[in-house]
């Protein structure tokens, strides 16, 4: 692994005083955790944007929460063709293994990947067209689902709309893994979709009784 190179030093400090303040002041709790495994109630699905900051956002404590980051944060549809598939694997365990009992879709404001999804079916993205593209192929996941914001003309409510979108379809091909299925439809699981508005530091959840987000 010759290309691998020794950790940056402001990470290398910032470990060593989480070492000496946060795991000292807490240390019976990680061996608990570490020793007796994790038993999280909820997976959250949530985009890889840096600025989404889950356990900040519920204030969650270590243990609490699954997650798992991907661009967008998409679920694609259930397809055991048995080929890697890292979201559906994440999703898997959670439900099957860990037992969770709500799988939660947390979507975010200026979203980075949704926007670039906006920029292909505008014909503004080659780079994201080549088939060798990884983020382009991912966001084609959502690409038939723009046609429901092409019609808006601010580029800003485009984007939101397409964002709640984003989350709304993940939700649709949860739908399609048996296994969550079945859960839901015993009630052991319950799906949830949220919009995080970064800037303003605001949430919402989709209501299905009004077919809208609202505000939490």
């Amino acid at each position: 692994m010759q290309h691998a190179k020794p950790l940056p030093s402001y990470l290398v400090q910032r470990y060593q005083g989480w070492k000496a303040t946060t795991y000292s002041d807490n240390k019976s709790w990680y061996r608990h955790l570490g020793i007796l495994g994790q038993h999280p109630r909820a997976m959250i699905i949530s985009c890889c944007d840096s600025r989404v900051h889950v356990t900040s956002i519920f204030g969650a404590d270590q243990g609490e929460f699954f997650i798992h980051r991907n661009i967008a944060n998409l679920v694609p549809p259930y397809e055991p063709d048995g080929h890697r598939h890292g979201t559906s694997a994440a999703i898997e365990y959670a439900v099957t293994a860990l037992k969770v009992a709500h799988l939660i879709v947390l979507g975010h404001s200026k979203c980075g990947g949704v926007q670039g999804c906006i920029d292909m079916c505008e014909g503004n993205a080659p780079a994201l067209e080549a088939k060798e593209s990884f983020v382009g192929r991912w966001m084609d996941l959502l690409r038939p689902s723009y046609e429901k914001v092409s019609g808006v003309d601010d580029a800003d409510e485009k984007a939101r709309r397409f964002e709640k979108e984003a989350v709304l379809v993940s939700l649709e091909n949860l739908m399609t893994f048996p296994f969550v299925r079945e859960q839901v439809e015993s009630g052991d699981l319950t799906l949830h979709g949220l919009w995080h508005n970064i800037a303003e530091g605001g949430l919402e959840a989709f209501n299905p009784d009004e077919g809208k987000f609202v505000d939490v």
